[in-house]
């Protein structure tokens, strides 16, 4: 039997499901969460999705009122895994998958650990949302506004709309086929990429102005404080796109962002042409993709600012 027909299987077998991603959730783990949500419905089952906080941003997204932060259940039959590399990334909620009879993990990160029961991993996809049209194909789902919604959020956040590497025929095969079935891409687009909050702005602002340059112009770096993000009314995502401020700027190869948490920081990199920075994020402990991957470190800013120099100076 091929994974899909054990995904198969075990989803045709099990009585309570459990949908699960990674923390600090982007556009491409809830709309892959929720594109998979309402296939298992219209498979009949009644999964639980469990995302305890994830952005304002993605409120328009179908069946976002269905999210809960947590379960009375304590082992469910099937959990499965979308956008997630580690189960270390599940943080929190880890346990639901943990205790599940049967864990799947559906994913596109070259650095995913394979830690289900049954993988399915497609690295060379720009996005999970990709690697789940695929799935639904083999599993007969009808994809509706709904879901195609669901699914081209997670493709045009993952993409930059549509601007990285990665992208394929088949991303814009399926996208084509959305608009052809009435699916307003263009407002989603602005939603997810152009749309911002004020605490995005500002934070924006802060993050600009400090901006440093290293290893003549190849590296850029920036970083948001604590403080900071309190002092805007920052919410959950609203640092997001930081990050590729610098990386847009003529010469930069990678751009650094930090942003500092309770325990530490957490780290951001993007790349333009030749660095891997998944490889160098695995040996800060995290991981992702060759052009764009992040950490999370115990550490002081200047700390993670220095241990990601050094790794840098050495591959740019």
């Amino acid at each position: 039997m091929s994974t899909l027909d054990n995904i198969l299987e075990e989803i045709n077998n099990a009585e309570t499901i459990v949908i699960l991603t990674h923390e600090n959730p982007d556009g491409d783990a809830i709309g892959s969460a929720l594109a998979l949500y309402n296939s298992l419905k219209q498979m009949g089952k009644e999964p639980d999705v469990i995302v305890p906080e994830y952005p304002r941003t993605f409120e328009f997204l179908p069946s976002t009122d269905e999210i809960k932060k947590e379960s009375s259940i304590e082992k469910y039959d099937l959990a499965i895994s979308v956008d997630c590399a580690t189960i270390k990334m599940l943080n929190g909620f880890a346990k639901y998958f943990e205790d599940a009879k049967v864990k799947i993990n559906i994913d596109h990160h070259s650095s995913n650990t394979m830690f289900g029961d049954y993988n399915y991993v497609s690295p060379d996809a720009p996005a999970c949302a990709q690697v789940l049209i695929g799935v639904f194909k083999f599993l007969n789902i009808n994809i509706t506004k709904e879901i195609g919604t669901c699914l081209i959020t997670g493709i045009i956040t993952d993409t930059g709309g549509f601007k990285y590497p990665g992208v394929t025929a088949e991303t814009f095969e399926f996208t084509a086929g959305l608009l052809q079935d009435g699916v307003n891409i263009s407002k989603i687009y602005r939603r997810v990429l152009q749309i911002k909050t004020r605490a995005n702005f500002e934070l924006t602002r802060i993050a600009s102005n400090r901006l440093e340059f290293f290893e003549d112009g190849k590296v850029a770096f920036t970083y948001i404080t604590k403080e900071e993000m309190e002092r805007v009314g920052a919410e959950n995502g609203d640092h997001e796109g930081i990050v590729s401020i610098g990386r847009d700027i003529e010469g930069v190869e990678v751009s650094i962002f930090l942003r500092e948490t309770d325990n530490g920081c957490k780290a951001s990199l993007r790349s333009n042409e030749y660095v891997n920075v998944s490889d160098v994020c695995l040996l800060l402990g995290g991981g992702g993709h060759i052009r764009a991957a992040g950490a999370t470190m115990q550490c002081t800013i200047e700390q993670a600012k220095e241990k990601i120099l050094r790794q840098i100076k050495s591959v740019i």
